[in-house]
């Protein structure tokens, strides 16, 4: 085979790739699309469930999205909250969208461009105005990517949707929220949804601060610098003779460990200013003074870590943790550590890691303690929240019998406290503390106390602590 055949012949190969990958795009859009639907479906069963119940109580109709979330979401590992979402964008897909839906199950676009049209086509209201925006936004979508198909859906919304720019802002601005995003390495990410010229403001706030900083070490280091100069000088005319300095506050050579430069980047400062703003500084508007001691700035933000007690000793350098939910670093740990209120012992089973007893076992308090520290987080499957944060159920009612021991009790969230008495959902405490979740459709779930990790010590010598 000559150069230009292998070339025609490699050519070709790159083709049929192309078209396999084609094809297995569409498939895999049209998966999405049955999976839209079912979703859609199982939304529509759970708003006629909602019909059914004559009670105006909110809680009491929310139980059946709430049921219909826990069993496909327990189905599929996916935490309810989670799942609930994705009932509801299915729901606006199928119900409000529904030739991008045809288009998706066609293959024609991508889950990728279906989500780009009905994220910024969700803000139009009126059916007409929605369905001839998704119509000349869909003839696009189909010729480029989803990318360019959400920049261009974004300027044709301004242009199709019947609300004005303020009116819209106006309606976005009820959104405005914080929430946090858990990373590696013991960091998280806070995220402010505001206004955009708040936002600005704070940006352009913190780094003329942050500005001012760095303009201030600079003319420190240029003084020392300065100071350094005319004392060499001094030496070099004196001879082997050390004089005292040129003048009170001056820095010599020998003061040098004293010396303090700051080395953060304009980043570190700026997000260095808002975390001490938000921990310590107290809102200009505070409507607690009259009912709280010390207002809104007397409130102190309140984690629970725990900490192995090998990392408090420099054996070993992890397995502290915040809430049960995020590393955290050694050092941050030993800190918090310093300045404790107080601390519990927690002992744990050597083998499985899971939590045998707390160090002090008063009534319900130490219960408390017990519970916290075995469940970590609300034990529905796939729940996140912090125990601290949990209600202290009886697994067996109290009202019919359940008593107020150990081996009855769990942390569960509000939401899943309520879902478990509001609904047909049953649960069952087994030995060790597992839970086994039965749902309306008879389908059983197990979640089990998550275990502690063991860690080993590490080479080298002890870190000082």
């Amino acid at each position: 085979m000559d150069h230009a055949e292998r070339d025609r012949a490699e050519a070709q190969r790159a083709g049929d790739l192309a078209d396999e990958l084609q094809r297995i795009q569409a498939e895999e859009a049209a998966l999405h699309a049955r999976r839209t639907r079912v979703l859609a479906e199982a939304w529509a069963l759970a708003e006629a469930q909602k019909a059914r119940i004559p009670s105006t109580a909110s809680r009491l109709r929310d139980m059946p999205l709430r049921s219909m979330a826990a069993e496909l979401g327990m189905a599929v590992r996916v935490n309810d909250r989670t799942m609930q979402s994705h009932m509801w964008d299915a729901h606006v897909l199928a119900t409000e969208f529904e030739t991008t839906l045809a288009a998706l199950d066609d293959g024609r676009i991508t889950r990728a461009h279906a989500n780009a049209i009905v994220d910024t086509g969700g803000a139009i209201d009126e059916p007409s105005a929605r369905a001839a925006f998704e119509q000349k936004v869909l003839g696009y979508a189909e010729t480029t990517t989803a990318a360019r198909t959400r920049a261009y859906a974004r300027s044709q919304a301004d242009v199709f949707n019947p609300r004005t720019m303020q009116e819209r802002h106006d309606l976005a601005l009820q959104g405005r929220r914080i929430w946090v995003t858990d990373l590696d390495h013991g960091m998280s990410l806070l995220s402010h949804l505001l206004p955009t010229v708040m936002a600005h403001g704070i940006l352009d706030r913190t780094t003329q601060q942050a500005k001012q900083i760095k303009q201030i070490d600079a003319a420190h280091r240029l003084e020392v610098e300065e100071s350094r100069k005319v004392e060499r000088a001094t030496k070099t005319a004196a001879g082997d003779a050390i004089q005292a300095g040129a003048g009170e506050g001056d820095a010599s050579v020998s003061d040098t460990d004293t010396l303090w430069f700051d080395e953060r980047t304009i980043d570190q400062i700026r997000a260095d200013l808002v975390a001490d703003m938000l921990l310590t500084g107290s809102p200009l508007i505070d409507p607690t003074l009259d009912a709280l001691p010390g207002g809104l700035g007397a409130i102190r933000a309140r984690v629970q870590v725990t900490v192995p007690v090998t990392t408090l000793t420099g054996v070993t350098s992890g397995g502290a943790e915040l809430d049960g939910i995020s590393p955290v670093d050694p050092e941050t740990a030993k800190r918090l550590a310093g300045t404790a209120p107080g601390w519990d012992r927690v002992l744990t089973d050597p083998v499985t890691g899971i939590v045998l007893a707390v160090d002090r076992y008063e009534v319900s308090a130490a219960q408390r303690r017990f519970l916290n520290a075995r469940d970590r987080h609300c034990r529905a499957p796939g729940c996140r929240k912090p125990a601290r944060l949990c209600d202290h159920d009886h697994t067996h009612d109290h009202a019919l019998g359940g008593k107020t021991e150990l081996c009855n009790l769990a942390c569960l969230c509000k939401r899943h406290h309520t879902l478990k008495h509001a609904t047909d959902w049953r649960v069952k405490q087994l030995p060790g503390g597992a839970l086994e979740f039965t749902s309306p459709s008879g389908r059983t779930y197990l979640d089990s106390p998550t275990p502690r990790v063991v860690f080993l010590p590490s080479e080298g010598p002890a870190a000082p602590f």
